[in-house]
C-alpha cells in the first residue's frame, strides 16, 4: 500500500489511497447493521422465520442493514462447508422461508447481504465431486490437502476442512458470478459478506463484487492480533482493501482488539494512535471500517456455545463497547444476541438514535480529549460527546446526559 501525508490532518502517517468510489464517496455513509444470527441459529427450526418476524422491530431501532448467514446447502449446518451452491434449502429452512424472509426485510426498510463462503467447498458424496454447480477436480488448488487437485497453487492461506478452490480457473469465476447473480435476482440480495477473504487473492473478491452489483460488501480479514503491534495490524487490512480497489470494507478486527484489551484493563490510552485519531482502521479509512463488538465466530450464541477461535468482548462490558462504536465513525455491525437475548436492546436503540439524530456517519470527525489510564473521552463531530471508564469527566458547559450505563456516558450538545 502506497504512503501517503495529510497535510491538514497529520504530519506524517500511513493512509490508504484515495481513490474515487472508495473513501469520498461512502463518506457520508450511514449504514447500522446487525449480524442477523449466531453460530447456532439453524436450530431453531427455521431461522428464516425468525428474521421475517423480527423485521419491524430491526427498523424501528435504527437498523437499516442485515447480513444473513449462508445460504447455500452445506455439509455442516452453520453454513461453512458449502456443498451445492445452487441449492438455498439448507440448515436455516427452505428457499422459499428464505425469499419471503429478505421480502419482508426489503418491506421494512432494510438492506439485506449474504454471507458468501467461495473460498473452499465439499463433494456431495466424496472429497471434491461437486455438484450444482459441476467443477472438475481441477476447481481444485494443487496444493490442497486432498493430494488429487489439479488446479494452480493456492493464492491465499490455506483451509484444512475443506477443498481449497482454484479462482485462477476461469469457468470457476463464471460460475461464481453466475451463482451470485442468482442470489441477487431470486432472494433479492443487496450485497455480501465474503468468508475467509485470507484464503486467496482479493482481486477474484473484487471481480466478483463488480460482476454482482452488490451495494455493500464487507470482507472478512481476520489476521493474528497483537495489540502492542495494532498499527501493522490495521495497515495489513489497509493493505488489503487498496487491493481490491477500496471498494471492499473490512471487519475492523484491530479497533475490536484495541477496545476489548481496554475494556479489560482500563488502558484507554490504546483507543489513541500516535496522529491523534482513533487507532484500528477506524482511526486512517473509517468509511470503509466496520466495526463490532462480536460476531459469531468471537463470541458466544444464546445457548453459551462458542466457536473454537472464540475471542469474546468482557460481557460486563459489552454495552460500553456498543457506547463507543455508535458514537463513533465507521460503520457500526450489532451482533444479534446481544440486541434480542442480552437485555441490550433498549440500550443500543438508544444510542442509535442519539447517532441519528447527530447525523454521525462512516466519516464523522473524532476529536479525542483524554486517552489514559482509565479514560477515554471524545467529541464527534462536535455534536456527540463520550466518555468511557471510570474516572470522572464531563464536556462542559452546553452538553446534556444522552445515555448511561456501566462504564460509559454520552452526551449531545444543547440547544
Amino acid at each position: 500500500m502506497r504512503r501517503h501525508i495529510f497535510a491538514a490532518l497529520v504530519s506524517c502517517c500511513l493512509l490508504p489511497p484515495l481513490q474515487a468510489g472508495s473513501l469520498f464517496a461512502a463518506s457520508g455513509d450511514a449504514t447500522v447493521m446487525i449480524q442477523g444470527f449466531h453460530w447456532t441459529s439453524w436450530q431453531s427450526g427455521s431461522w428464516w422465520g425468525e428474521v421475517k418476524n423480527k423485521a419491524g422491530e430491526l427498523s424501528a431501532a435504527g437498523i437499516d442493514l442485515v447480513w444473513l448467514p449462508p445460504p447455500s446447502d452445506s455439509l455442516s449446518p452453520e453454513g461453512y462447508m458449502p456443498r451445492r451452491l445452487e441449492v438455498l434449502d439448507s440448515g436455516y429452512g427452505t428457499a422459499a422461508q428464505l425469499s419471503s424472509a429478505v421480502r419482508a426485510l426489503h418491506g421494512a426498510g432494510l438492506r439485506v447481504i449474504a454471507d458468501v463462503v467461495v473460498n473452499h467447498r465439499v463433494g456431495s458424496k466424496d472429497w471434491a465431486d461437486f455438484t450444482a454447480p459441476a467443477w472438475g477436480p481441477d476447481s481444485v488448488c494443487s496444493d490442497d490437502e486432498w493430494g488429487r487437485g489439479q488446479g494452480a497453487p493456492d493464492t491465499g492461506k490455506g483451509f484444512h476442512a475443506a477443498r481449497d478452490i482454484d479462482h485462477t480457473k476461469k469457468y470457476v469465476r463464471d460460475s461464481v458470478k453466475a451463482w451470485l447473480s442468482a442470489l441477487r435476482a431470486g432472494p433479492g440480495f443487496d450485497g455480501w459478506r465474503y468468508d475467509y477473504a485470507r484464503g486467496f487473492s482479493p482481486e477474484y473478491l473484487l471481480e466478483y463484487n463488480r460482476a454482482s452489483g452488490a451495494s455493500f460488501a464487507v470482507a472478512e480479514i481476520w489476521d493474528d492480533f497483537d495489540p502492542d503491534a495494532s498499527d501493522a495490524h490495521r495497515q495489513a487490512s489497509c493493505d488489503w482493501m487498496d487491493a481490491a480497489g477500496g471498494e471492499i470494507k473490512v471487519f475492523d478486527f484491530t479497533t475490536k482488539g484495541l477496545l476489548q484489551q481496554a475494556a479489560l484493563s482500563g488502558e484507554y490510552w490504546r483507543l489513541a494512535g500516535a496522529d491523534g485519531r482513533p487507532s484500528g482502521v477506524l482511526g486512517w479509512w473509517p468509511a470503509n471500517a466496520v466495526t463490532f463488538i462480536d460476531n459469531h465466530d468471537t463470541g458466544p450464541s444464546p445457548s453459551g456455545s462458542v466457536q473454537g477461535r472464540s475471542w469474546p468482548f468482557p460481557s460486563d462490558k459489552v454495552a460500553a463497547g456498543y457506547a463507543y462504536i455508535l458514537t463513533h465513525p465507521g460503520i457500526p455491525c450489532v451482533y444479534w444476541p446481544h440486541f434480542f437475548d442480552w437485555g441490550l436492546k433498549d440500550g443500543i436503540a438508544a444510542l442509535i438514535k442519539i447517532r441519528r439524530a447527530a447525523g454521525i456517519t462512516a466519516s464523522s470527525a473524532v476529536s479525542i480529549a483524554r486517552a489514559e489510564q482509565g479514560l477515554y473521552a471524545a467529541f464527534v463531530d462536535g455534536k456527540v460527546a463520550v466518555k468511557l471508564g471510570d474516572k470522572p469527566w464531563n464536556p462542559g458547559a452546553g452538553w446534556r446526559p444522552a445515555a448511561s450505563g456501566g462504564g460509559y456516558a454520552v452526551w449531545t450538545k444543547g440547544n
